[in-house]
C-alpha cells in the first residue's frame, strides 16, 4: 500500500478513535485525557498494534498541541494580571519547589543513583503538567474560578524556573564545565526576561498589529506568531510553552476574544494528539519492574501538590472549597517531566530512571484529572467530619480532668 495512503488510514483512525473516546468521556462527564493516554499506550511501542507511518506527524502535532494549550490559557489573562500574580505568589513557588522536588531527590538517593540522578528526578517530581492542567481546567469549566489565577501563577513560576533548571541539568548530565554551563544559563535567563518584558510593555502594540476583521487573517497571524515565538524561545533554551503563554497574555480585548473562538477547535484537536503521543512512546513492558517505587513516589507527591495548592490558595484568600480544587488540579505531571528524564537517559546517567519517570508520569497524568475533579468534594466532606467531631467532643475529653466521684455512667 502506498505510504501516503497508510498515513491517511493511520491518522484518520487516530482522530476517529479520539472522537469516540471523547464522546464516551462526555457521556459520563469525565475528562477524556486518561482515555487518550491509554489509547496511546495500546498502540505505541510494545502495544497491541504499533503505528509507524504517522508517528512523525503525530510528534509534530503533539508539540503544537502543548503550544496551543498554553496560548489559550494565556488569552484568559492580561499582562498586568500575570505580574500581579507573580508578585503575590512567589512564596507559593518556593513552597512548591521544596515540597515536590525533595521527594524525587530523596528517592533517587535511596535507590543509590547518585547526586546527578537526584537532581534530575527532583525536577521530574517538581514540575506539574501545564498542558494537562490547562486541558482539565477547560474541561471542568474552571477557567473563570477564583482559584485559577493561583494555579496559573504556580504553573508559570514552574515554567519560568525551567529556564534556570534545564540548562543546569543539561550541564550536569553532560559533565560540562562551569564556564559553559554559566553561559547557557545566562542566555536562557536573558531570553526569558526579554520575552516577558516585551509581553508586558508592548502588549497593546502587539494586539494592534495582530488585529483584523477577517477571521482567516486573524487566525493565520495569531497562530504564526505563537509558533514563531515558541520556536525561538525553545531555541534559546526557554520552554516553548512559556513563549506561547506570553503571546497569549500579550493579546487583549477583542483580539484575544476572537483568537480564542477561532483557535479552540485547533487546540482541542492537537491537545488530544499530544496525549496520544505521550502514550505512544511508552513501552508497557518497561513499567512493571519500577511500578512500586513509581507508585510510592506518585502518592507522596500527589499529597504534596495538594498541600501546595491548598496553602497557596489559602494565602490568596480563597475559600476552603477553592483551596481543595487548587490542590487537586496541580497533581498531574507530564511533558516537562519526560523532557527532564530524557536528558538523563540520553546521557546514560541511570538506566532505570527513564522507566521510573515514565511510570510515575503515567500514574499521575491519569490520576491528575481525577484529583482535579474529586479532591474538593472529598476534602470538603473530610473537613466537615473533623469539625463535627470537634464540636461533639466535650471539653473534659480534650484533656481536662474529670470531677472526682463521677464515673462513666454518672
Amino acid at each position: 500500500m502506498h505510504g501516503s495512503a497508510v498515513f491517511l488510514i493511520e491518522f484518520g483512525a487516530i482522530i476517529l478513535g479520539l472522537g469516540l473516546l471523547g464522546r464516551i468521556a462526555g457521556r459520563f462527564s469525565f475528562s477524556p485525557i486518561p482515555l487518550y493516554l491509554l489509547a496511546g499506550l495500546a498502540f505505541g511501542e510494545g502495544g497491541l498494534l504499533p503505528l509507524g507511518t504517522s508517528e512523525e506527524f503525530v510528534a509534530i502535532g503533539a508539540e503544537i498541541g502543548v503550544v496551543l494549550l498554553l496560548l489559550m490559557l494565556g488569552l484568559e489573562y492580561t499582562a498586568s494580571d500575570l505580574v500581579t500574580n507573580l508578585k503575590t505568589q512567589y512564596a507559593a513557588g518556593l513552597v512548591d519547589a521544596a515540597l515536590n522536588a525533595l521527594p524525587g531527590a530523596a528517592m533517587a538517593l535511596l535507590l543509590g543513583w547518585g547526586p546527578v540522578a537526584a537532581v534530575v528526578l527532583a525536577g521530574v517530581t517538581w514540575i506539574s503538567s501545564s498542558g494537562v492542567i490547562a486541558k482539565v481546567l477547560g474541561d471542568l469549566g474552571r477557567l473563570g474560578n477564583r482559584e485559577t489565577p493561583v494555579i496559573l501563577s504556580i504553573l508559570v513560576l514552574e515554567d519560568l524556573a525551567m529556564a534556570v533548571y534545564l540548562p543546569i541539568v543539561t550541564a550536569l548530565v553532560a559533565g560540562a564545565g562551569l564556564a559553559s554551563g554559566s553561559l547557557t544559563l545566562a542566555i536562557a535567563l536573558g531570553a526569558a526576561a526579554l520575552v516577558l518584558v516585551v509581553a508586558v510593555r508592548y502588549g497593546r502594540l502587539i494586539s494592534r498589529f495582530v488585529s483584523s476583521d477577517d477571521p482567516e487573517k486573524l487566525l493565520l497571524v495569531v497562530l504564526g506568531l505563537t509558533l514563531l515565538v515558541a520556536g525561538l524561545a525553545q531555541q534559546l533554551q526557554v520552554s516553548a510553552a512559556v513563549g506561547a503563554f506570553l503571546v497569549g497574555i500579550a493579546l487583549s480585548g477583542e483580539v484575544a476574544e476572537g483568537a480564542h473562538n477561532l483557535l479552540s477547535p485547533l487546540r482541542d484537536l492537537f491537545a488530544a494528539v499530544f496525549f496520544v503521543f505521550f502514550g505512544l512512546h511508552t513501552d508497557p513492558a518497561s513499567i512493571p519492574p519500577v511500578l512500586l517505587p513509581a507508585l510510592a513516589l506518585a502518592v507522596v507527591t500527589a499529597v504534596t501538590k495538594i498541600a501546595t495548592g491548598y496553602w497557596a490558595a489559602g494565602r490568596a484568600g480563597i475559600s476552603t472549597k477553592g483551596r481543595w480544587r487548587a490542590g487537586g488540579t496541580l497533581v498531574a505531571r507530564g511533558e516537562f517531566s519526560i523532557v527532564i528524564a530524557g536528558l538523563a537517559v540520553t546521557a546514560g546517567i541511570e538506566p532505570s530512571l527513564g522507566p521510573l519517570a515514565t511510570a510515575y508520569v503515567l500514574i499521575l497524568v491519569v490520576i491528575g484529572p481525577l484529583t482535579a475533579r474529586f479532591t474538593e468534594p472529598v476534602g470538603t466532606r473530610l473537613t466537615a467530619v473533623v469539625r463535627r467531631q470537634r464540636a461533639a467532643t466535650p471539653p473534659e475529653a480534650e484533656g481536662a480532668p474529670e470531677p472526682a466521684g463521677r464515673g462513666p455512667g454518672a
